[in-house]
């Protein structure tokens, strides 16, 4: 076990699977105790067990973050509790993501996704960082996503979600920087399931060819970033997105 993040303590929402369940154990593994935490319970308890196994520290949370303030709330006093008395990174990461085109969209889909993608990670952050600047000391990592950046033709009410994040990312890192609490953003790109070993062929492959990468990635790269953007490597880095995209956003391989 590495020591990047020893002392340490987290919460990690949408922890349960896939990006939130890497960027949990990448946490541990550098030492941080880390509240995972999310919807269900029985995968919840399989990501603390592994963690556990593997020597580090880590609790569940049950949380249906809906995007009112009392759901925010009410998981960051367990998170803060669990972790006996207070939360040093905060990691904005669950999210919804239903893709119905505009024409297909309803008023309670719209409501949903901007509750769970954008309201839960405000009042989360709201509720969690006062005793950041309280302290002089917290990072907040918001996670945003590559198609904020390059339209696709669905999708577009989940892509103003991440674009709000991003923007939210930036007035935070102004608001709260000065006091002591660090916020950036990780924006993923194509990534496939976290049981395709980086190996092998995956179903996601195809969305990367024309990149740098030429495949889709592992969620592991985007818990290595988090990791950066949580520890004292990244004491000069403020408002930032992230890119971990495989090149999907900003560059075109032209064929020879």
């Amino acid at each position: 076990m590495s020591s990047r993040l020893t002392g340490r303590t987290a919460l990690v929402t949408g922890s349960t699977s896939n990006i939130g369940r890497s960027i949990a154990l990448a946490f541990a593994a550098e030492g941080a105790h880390v509240i995972v935490s999310g919807r269900d319970a029985g995968r919840g308890a399989a990501v603390v067990d592994a963690i556990r196994h593997d020597g580090g520290r880590a609790d569940f949370a049950a949380a249906d973050l809906d995007g009112s303030p009392a759901g925010s709330h009410a998981l960051a006093e367990e998170a803060t509790r669990r972790l006996g008395g207070r939360v040093d990174v905060l990691v904005n990461n669950a999210g919804v993501f239903p893709a119905p085109s505009t024409l297909d969209t309803d008023e309670a889909t719209f409501d949903h996704v901007y509750g769970v993608n954008v309201k839960a990670a405000f009042f989360l952050t709201q509720a969690l960082v006062p005793p950041m600047i309280e302290r002089g000391d917290g990072v907040v990592i918001n996670l945003g996503s590559w198609i904020t950046r390059l339209g696709v033709p669905r999708g577009a009410l989940y892509a103003s979600t991440k674009g709000a994040v991003e923007t939210l990312t930036r007035a935070w890192a102004a608001e709260f920087g000065p006091r002591g609490v660090r916020v950036n953003a990780i924006s993923p790109g194509v990534v496939n399931p976290p049981e395709i070993a980086t190996s092998e062929l995956g179903p996601r492959d195809a969305l990367m060819v024309g990149t740098p990468a030429g495949r889709a990635g592992h969620p592991d790269a985007i818990g290595a970033a988090a990791v950066y953007l949580a520890s004292d490597e990244a004491s000069f880095t403020h408002g930032i997105v992230l890119d971990v995209d495989g090149g999907r956003t900003g560059v075109a391989v032209a064929a020879a």
